[in-house]
């Protein structure tokens, strides 16, 4: 990503060069779109910069300017083909995996949310600029956390040489775009929409809402919901019963002119029921 110009089952330790069989639909379509938007940005009339301020996200203008389209739209601009194809193969290379795994509505929430994370994060640390941050770097490192949560000691190739466990990489990223955010040089890369877009996939995955998942969860919340009721009102049917069986003996031993009013109110009660 740069500035103006981005559970499963964990698997036995295997080194990967990238995944197996034919490309699943959201991580398909997702290319396609990043591709098309690249190639449009290059027709002939198109202003470039022009398509950055409007589309890219521009901190000053999200909320001020009324401008919250860019949240989302920033994730289809790159700066040039390297910056695409970057971004591109990483979602290739770790996106499918957890495409296969999740499915694809599961996944494309997911990816928004990284994405999204990562603009509110960009936006947060310097609400008044204007530079626009484009690219989709924010998303697609959320998904390598969620490949690094997955199958943490499967071994990437580091510059196609080195063999080092993924969840070791996804630290690695992570220590570096948070040493580099708080450098203060101006290197053209948003390292805070980066992080946001990485913290905001964790805390999606810490609370498992994916929506299939979290279905399941609010559905036995409110079968423990109606589990408690069902059991305060056993408990209070059950103290209603030993305060009547008192009035019931009292009146018994000392007639019902003994009965204070609040007694008399609950007999009535009891005998209405």
């Amino acid at each position: 990503m740069r500035m103006g110009g981005g559970p499963g089952y964990p698997s036995p330790p295997t080194i990967r060069f990238g995944p197996g069989g034919p490309l699943p639909r959201a991580v398909r379509r997702l290319l396609i779109a990043n591709a098309a938007v690249f190639v449009l940005a290059y027709f002939p009339g198109i202003d470039g910069g022009a398509l950055s301020r409007l589309f890219g996200l521009v901190p000053a203008d999200v909320f001020a300017g009324g401008r919250v389209w860019q949240l989302v739209t920033y994730m289809f601009l790159h700066g040039g083909l390297l910056h695409l194809l970057m971004n591109m193969f990483l979602l290739w290379m770790f996106g499918t995996s957890v495409n296969r795994a999740w499915g694809d509505r599961d996944f494309l929430v997911y990816y928004f949310v990284c994405g999204l994370g990562g603009a509110l994060s960009s936006w947060a640390f310097a609400p008044s600029s204007t530079i626009p941050t484009i690219g989709a770097s924010a998303a697609v490192l959320g998904v390598l956390l969620a490949y690094a949560l997955l199958y943490p000691d499967r071994k990437v190739l580091i510059y196609f040489l080195i063999p080092v466990k993924v969840k070791y990489f996804v630290w690695f990223l992570a220590a570096l775009d948070l040493w580099a955010a708080f450098d203060g040089q101006r290197d053209g890369i948003a390292h805070f929409a980066h992080l946001g877009g990485m913290l905001f996939g964790w805390l999606y995955l810490k609370q498992d809402w994916r929506t299939a998942a979290f279905g399941r969860k609010l559905r036995g919340q409110r079968a423990r919901w109606k589990m408690a009721n069902h059991r305060r009102q056993a408990q209070r049917r059950k103290a209603d019963a030993a305060e009547i069986d008192r009035i019931l003996d009292k009146i018994h031993a000392q007639g019902m002119d003994s009965l204070t009013p609040e007694e008399l109110r609950i007999l009535r009660e009891a005998s209405r029921h």
